[in-house]
């Protein structure tokens, strides 16, 4: 085994975590988690949607992601509807108040990207998305 100075999964932890203090610091005002502020931001992007697709692209997992919903739902800032299509199913979308969470907090997300970008340059930054895109895709 490498050192673990030297292991891919342990240095996209120790990242992961680096990139999350001050997003972490960001959320303590609004109240959200980090996987509740994940939800709403996907919900925002790409409109209501199944419950698993939520999961999915939220990197979460479903029974994790039912709860946050439940808890996004008691604050108002989550709907949840049974899929017409599959009654078995459920669409969860976010609520004008969600949104206005969103929005209210939007300027200090794009701070705290701006200043990634401007630490380690935009070139870098692109060149690692794609890195970890493939390294999802494999």
């Amino acid at each position: 085994m490498p050192p673990t100075d030297q292991s891919l999964p342990i240095a996209l932890m120790r990242a992961r975590e680096r990139l999350m203090v001050p997003i972490r610091e960001a959320l303590q005002v609004t109240g959200l988690t980090e996987q509740q502020w994940r939800i709403m931001r996907v919900l925002e992007e790409f409109g209501p949607q199944d419950a698993t697709k939520l999961a999915e692209r939220s990197s979460l997992l479903m029974p994790s992601q039912t709860r946050i919903v439940q808890n996004l739902c008691e604050k108002g800032y989550v709907s949840r509807r049974t899929n017409p299509e599959d009654r078995r199913r459920q669409i969860v979308a976010i609520t004008p108040a969600g949104h206005e969470v969103l929005v209210r907090n939007a300027p200090k997300a794009r701070e705290i990207s701006a200043e990634v970008a401007a630490t380690l340059g935009e070139d870098k930054v692109r060149q690692l998305v794609a890195i970890l895109d493939d390294i999802i895709h494999m």
